[in-house]
């Protein structure tokens, strides 16, 4: 099996994500935007992007700008520590997809493991997911000791 830039993995729930992305950590500015366009541009559908980053309005405004259809991009998030919880992680979601600019995202994911609410965090991206805000959902920055809890 040869991989190429169109080259994908079938996530857990049937989810088709592609290996290939674009990180916008450290992307701000009219840089950032024009990076995101030139990755878009050459191929790439993957964007990655965060609470944290300070950036999502930017990489709304490339997808937007880009003239690709947006379920032909794969949009990752994540909620930051700061928002985690339940409630936290519900109203950080809809603060981000209003940056984007989007109606859902299609991996959200928690940023980093928060020990006293890692669970009720986890509830909440179940919630995004059964509502179908997400298309898949997933944790970032976790170790073994982390998932085995």
């Amino acid at each position: 099996m040869s991989l190429d830039i169109n080259s994908t993995v079938r996530l857990n729930n049937g989810v088709e994500m592609p290996l290939l992305g674009f990180g916008t950590w450290a992307l701000t500015m009219k840089k950032g935007y024009q990076a995101i366009l030139w990755a878009l541009e050459k191929g790439i559908r993957l964007i990655d992007t965060a609470t944290i980053y300070g950036n999502e309005k930017k990489v709304g405004s490339a997808i937007k700008d880009s003239g690709i259809p947006r379920d032909k991009i794969f949009l990752t998030t994540k909620v930051w520590n700061a928002d985690q919880g339940y409630e936290g992680t519900l109203k950080a979601f809809e603060e981000s997809i209003r940056k984007l600019n989007v109606t859902y995202v299609d991996l959200y994911l928690i940023h980093w493991p928060v020990t006293d609410l890692r669970a009720e965090t986890w509830k909440a991206l179940e919630k995004l997911n059964e509502d179908k805000k997400t298309r898949a959902i997933g944790v970032s920055n976790y170790t073994i000791r982390h998932l085995n809890e």
